[in-house]
This record gives structure tokens, sequence and C-alpha cells, in this order.
């Protein structure tokens, strides 16, 4: 990030507040007091009236650390960044998380089942329950003055976003934060306005965004880590996805691509493994720090592992007992089951609260006297710094099989987590066994940075960077047998392609694994993993992850499928086929070239019936060009019809002018046609022998 070391606001130069274009960033700004007699009170909400009340209420109760969490920081002023994320209220099933939130994958898919409209009606259903779900990016000041009631005063000032750009909102706190504690409410009138002139997000790309004087350089996630957004346009969503290996390292291939994992899980490194594996198949697992930032950052980073994969479990960076969803987990009784959650927390009477969960990690130091914001040290990653006093790198490679280490070991492991309650310990609780084997070559290339924090800083980039390719490989290779069943299939020579495209492969679970046990996981996982890898692809196959990721890959393989029969229908000549076809042929060729041709018409009329829905501009110029190619492609399919129609028997033609739509598009006429579900269009006919 670019910035000043002095951000100020002029007002005469301060642009004009847009509000549409400011949705497509921030939901509102909002500044919160916790008052000592009526509890946290929101104070502002800019632009007013957006949020209902029992979403102020959340976010209110969302955004303070716990007291616990923050008794050792006595200093004047204690500034700190962090970021929860919540489901919205309005959603029905809310109590029922338990089963609404886990996917079983079914025994067979059938080419029907997988069929791109199916896909696109499941996204869209997925997509409406995951827009419920809003982001908080929270500017916490806590000031201690003995003059004050209690001895100080909290405040916080909170972004609300339905996206998870924490590499956008992280770092504008940093700006914003300090900016409304010295001007007041004006700070968020003109951030707010400065962002209403941002571009669309463009996901996976670089961006620079002007604040003031300052300009935000930071790289949005990618397409396909995101969930589906009402409105959305299909192909602006599934641009790219694994299995593939992306060559370009500097694009972001996941959800918080910027998380510092180096840093975070120091003393846990060898676990990072196990923690891959437990995200990869859609474990519940509860994380506990010392602090909100700490939590965070472990939530983030351990989201980040699974990248390029679609992460589909409910992920809390930072939960508090006043969630909605904490009363139904506190009523889970012994032996029921965990919904697949990642928590974070830093209130200890989580660890007696949800006893049922099955696995616990304990990560962060306790907070040290500061003065300054705990992301401010970062560049505008907005990275914590997490040292481990107890666990060195040197330590974890050099003494792992040590006696005093695995006395250590097994005492915390007697002990369990309720350990805790006591003095904090990095450590992890779970009794799953691990099929990947942690990669000694990748942890012997990681820099111990020592104590300086400048070098430090520095070298937990790299470390970072050496661990996100690692485990980005590593997911990647394990995902890929399941590339036969996106592979597109394009005409063959000297077939129509007026005909429809054979469907992708069918997936049967059984068949994939016999298939997959046959000829082994590859070179890259056979060295990486135990005899019983197998295991592993049965437990993702049954996780909440492999159904929404298979989905929508499967759609991307079938979007891919229709372009490319699409391009060859407006490359081919349908005078060379009508001459080798029978009449039945020529029927069927009729028939398909008909359905074609409307659904070009539905898509040249898009833009008007999604213009009144105001459309994104980005999404307006896609659809401006979807509607340009769909011209050319109409005119093409309509010759093409004519040229068909022109061969038929005459009782046949006869019979089909019966229909008026059909009559409309053969005759040339210029009446307005109806389509189903969409509104008025002009189809009037170009022959093919006509000039184009």
């Amino acid at each position: 990030m670019s910035r000043s070391p002095s951000f100020t606001v002029k007002t005469e130069l301060s642009p004009k507040l847009n509000p549409e274009s400011l949705q497509q960033w921030v939901v509102a700004f909002c500044i919160i007091r916790f008052d000592l007699e009526q509890g946290q009170l929101i104070e502002e909400c800019y632009p007013p009236d957006c949020l209902t009340q029992d979403e102020e209420l959340e976010i209110a109760f969302s955004s303070f650390p716990d007291s616990v969490s923050q008794h050792q920081n006595r200093t004047s002023i204690h500034d700190c960044i962090f970021f929860f994320r919540f489901r919205r209220r309005g959603d029905s099933q809310l109590a029922n998380v338990s089963s609404s939130e886990i996917t079983e994958v079914d025994k067979e898919l059938s080419p029907k089942k997988m069929d791109i409209r199916n896909c696109r009606r499941s996204n869209t259903r997925n997509n409406n329950k995951a827009s419920r779900y809003m982001y908080g990016y929270v500017f916490n000041r806590q000031r201690h003055d003995e003059r004050l009631k209690r001895g100080g005063e909290q405040k916080s000032v909170v972004i609300l976003s339905l996206s998870p750009y924490s590499s956008v909102f992280k770092p504008l706190l940093q700006i914003m934060g300090p900016l409304y504690f010295d001007i007041g409410r004006k700070a968020l009138e003109h951030i707010a306005a400065y962002v209403s002139m941002w571009p669309a997000p463009v996901p996976g790309q670089l961006m620079e965004l002007p604040i003031g004087n300052a300009m935000l350089k930071v790289s949005l996630p990618p397409a396909h880590s995101l969930p589906l957004k009402s409105g959305m346009f299909f192909e602006e969503s599934v641009s790219f996805m694994a299995p593939l290996l992306p060559n370009n390292q500097s694009v972001p291939q996941g959800l918080f691509h910027d998380s510092d994992i180096f840093g975070t899980f120091r003393g846990l490194l060898l676990q990072l493994w196990v923690l891959w594996e437990l995200l990869l198949i859609g474990e519940p697992i509860l994380i506990i720090a010392p602090t909100p930032p700490q939590c965070c950052e472990a939530v983030a980073s351990l989201v980040s592992l699974v990248a390029p994969l679609l992460y589909s479990v409910d992920f809390r960076p930072y939960f508090t007992i006043h969630d909605p969803v904490f009363a139904h987990l506190n009523s889970l009784q012994e032996g029921d089951i965990f919904p697949p959650m990642v928590l974070g927390v830093t209130n200890l009477f989580f660890l007696k609260a949800l006893r049922n969960i099955p696995h616990i990690v304990s990560v962060g130091s306790p907070a040290t006297n500061s003065n300054q914001p705990n992301l401010a040290a970062r560049s505008s990653s907005g990275k914590i710094s997490v040292r481990s006093q107890a666990f060195g790198l040197q330590q974890i490679s050099l003494k792992r099989f040590s006696p005093s280490n695995l006395l250590s070991a097994v005492k915390l492991r007697r002990d369990g987590p309720l350990c805790l309650m006591t003095e904090h310990k990095e450590a992890i609780w779970s009794t799953y066994a691990a099929t990947t084997k942690p990669d000694t070559s990748i942890l012997n290339r990681l820099i111990d940075a020592g104590m300086s924090p400048r070098v430090e800083e520095s070298m937990s980039l790299v470390n970072n960077e050496i661990l996100r390719r690692h485990f980005l490989e590593l997911t990647t290779n394990f995902l890929a047998p399941f590339g036969p069943y996106f592979r597109s299939k394009t005409p063959s020579e000297g077939s129509s392609p007026f005909v429809d495209p054979p469907p992708l492969s069918p997936f049967n679970a059984d068949e994939f694994l016999a298939s997959l046990s046959a000829r082994g996981p590859g070179k890259f996982l056979s060295k990486r993993m135990k005899s019983n890898w197998m295991d592993l692809y049965r437990r993702f196959l049954k996780g909440s992850n492999f159904m929404p990721w298979f989905q929508r890959r499967r759609a991307v393989a079938e979007q891919e499928q229709h372009k490319l029969w699409r391009q060859a229908r407006m490359k081919t000549d349908i005078q060379q086929f009508i001459s080798k076809m029978s009449e039945l042929e020529i029927v069927d060729s009729f028939n398909a070239i008909e359905r074609h041709l409307l659904e070009e018409l539905q898509i040249y009329a898009m833009p008007v019936h999604l213009h009144s829905c105001q459309m994104q501009s980005s999404q307006l110029q896609q659809s401006g060009r979807a509607s340009a190619d769909s011209a050319s492609s109409c005119q093409k399919l309509k010759g093409d019809l004519r040229t068909v129609f022109s061969v038929l028997p005459k009782d046949m033609q006869q019979l089909l002018l019966f229909n008026p739509q059909r009559a409309a598009l053969l005759q040339g006429s210029s009446e307005l046609t109806k389509l189903p579900g969409r509104p008025l269009v002009q189809v009037g006919v170009v022959s093919s022998t006509s000039p184009r």
C-alpha cells in the first residue's frame, strides 16, 4: 500500500457519494460505543437505515474484544484490527444449521442431474444462502484513563461488506480508524464517498483503489473461491478452477491469500498437514487465541490452506456467545454430531461450552503492551506478527524427537484443552490420524528470522510464500484425479455441431474410488501420503466441500463445452451437411437449429430485462458483449434455419408454419415475438443468401 505519512481530507475536493457504486464494496460504516450501563450501542451508521435491528445487535456484540482477552493491556491507548463473519437474519433454517450445512455426496450423479441448467439452479440456491453472510472489519480502540468511569472507554469503527476482501478493508481501516478519532463523523462520509468512486471489484486482479491522498494496491481473491452472488453472471464467476496448477504465482488462488500462515502457526508447523486434511474433509475445528486479531488470522490462514478448492464450510473468524448459532451449538448433547464449522474464539468459556467439538487448536501468545494496531506494522496485506516464545522454528526442527518434547506432548494430551484455563499454550488436541506426512524438505527451507521485528516481517513473507505454494500444489494434485469428469468435448470432424453435445462422463463414487485405487494417487502424492491414502478420498467425498466444488467445476466444463459447440455452429456451412442427411436427420437438424436460435434470442433480450434490475457496470458491459455476440449468432442461425426449411417436403413445411412464432422466424416477419419469461423481441429473419 502506498500511503502518505499524514492523511488529510479537504471538503471542497471530496467526491460526492454514489450509493449504488458504494454497495459494490461496502454495505455500511458503523461507529459502535461500549456503554457501561446500556452495553454496546451503535452511535453512527452510514448510509443510515441500511441494517435491520437484529443485524445491528449482532454487529454491536461482535465488534469488541472479550474483556478477558485484553486484561493485560494497561497502556493509555490500545488499538487492534480484526474481522468477523455472521449469517444475516431472516434465514428460517438458522436453527437447523447442523443439518443445512452438511452436504452428502450422491452415489450416482447422472448426466441429467449434472446438466448445466441444473447446476445453475443449484448454484443460485447456494448463492442466495451464501449472500446471507456478512463480514465486519473492526478497528477497535481501548482508551485507559483513570479519570473516566471504570478507568476507560471502548469504541469501534466497523466496515460492513458482503465480500471477504480482507486485503482491502484491513488497510482501509488503518486509514479510517485513526481518521475517525481525529475528525469524527466526517471521516465516514468522506471515506464512503471515495469508496463509491472505486471501479467495480474484479476478482483475482490487482487493483489500485484511491482513498484521498493514499492509494491501496490490493489483489482480490479469485472468482472460483467466492460464493455466487445473486445477479452475478454465471460466466463471470467460474473463470478458472482446480485441478489446473496456475503458472502465474502472483495471482491469488483462494481466500485470504495474504494471511500470515507462518507467523500464526509458527509453533505448530508440523501440524499444518493434519489441519490441511481436517479442512479438506470439512471437519469442525475450534481455534482459540488470546486476542481477536490472532484468532482471526488463524482462521483466515486455515481457510487459505486448501486453495484453490472452493471452501464451503461455515467459518467464523471471531465468534462470540452472542451469535444466534451459539445457542444451537451449546445445546448439543454428548454423542451429537458437531456441524462442520471453523470457529475462532478468545473466550475460554467455549472450552467448556463446546465439549463436543472434536478438534481444538490453540495459537498465538498473550498480548504485550502496545499502543499500535496489531496490523499497522504490516503492509497492505494486513498480516499479524505472532511470536511464539515456547516453540521456535529451530527448536521444532531439531528437538521434535527429544524426550522433553515427548513428555510435554503426553502431558498436554493428558490435561486436555482445559489446561488453557490456567496458562495459554500453543497446541492441538485431536484424535484424527493424518494420512499426509509433514514435508520436511519444506520445513527445512523456512527461514528463522530470530528476534528482529523488521527482519522477521520480511522473512515471514518468504516463509508464507513457501508454505502457500506447497499446499496449493498439494491440493491441486489431490484434486487432479477428478479431472476426467470435467473434460469438455468438441465436435468431431465431419459431425454436425447443431445436435446437442454429448454429456460429460457420469460420476459414480464407487467406480471413481475403484479406478483410483487401481492406478494410484500419482507420483507427487505417493511420496507424501501413507498407505491408507484412499481413506482421505473417501472422507472428502462424504464431506461438505466436495459436492459444491464438484458441481461448480462441472458447470465450468459444461459452459466451456457449450461455448465450443456454439463457435463451431458459427463456422459451419449447413449446406455441406444437408446433402448427406436423411429426411429424418434434416427434421432433427431443423428442430435443433430452432432451439439454438430461441436460446440466442433469449440472451439477446437479457440486457433489456436485467437493466431494469439495476445491474452493476461490469455486468452491463458483459451483457453488452453477450448481446453483440448473440446478434451475429442469431443472423447466422436464422439463415441456417431457412436453408434447412427450404429442403423439407412441402407438407412438412405447411405443418411447421402452423406455429405462429416459427412462421415469424421463417417468413421474415418483423412482428414482435414473445419468448417464454422474456420481454417482446423483434425477430426479423435474414435469408442465408442475403448480404450480411
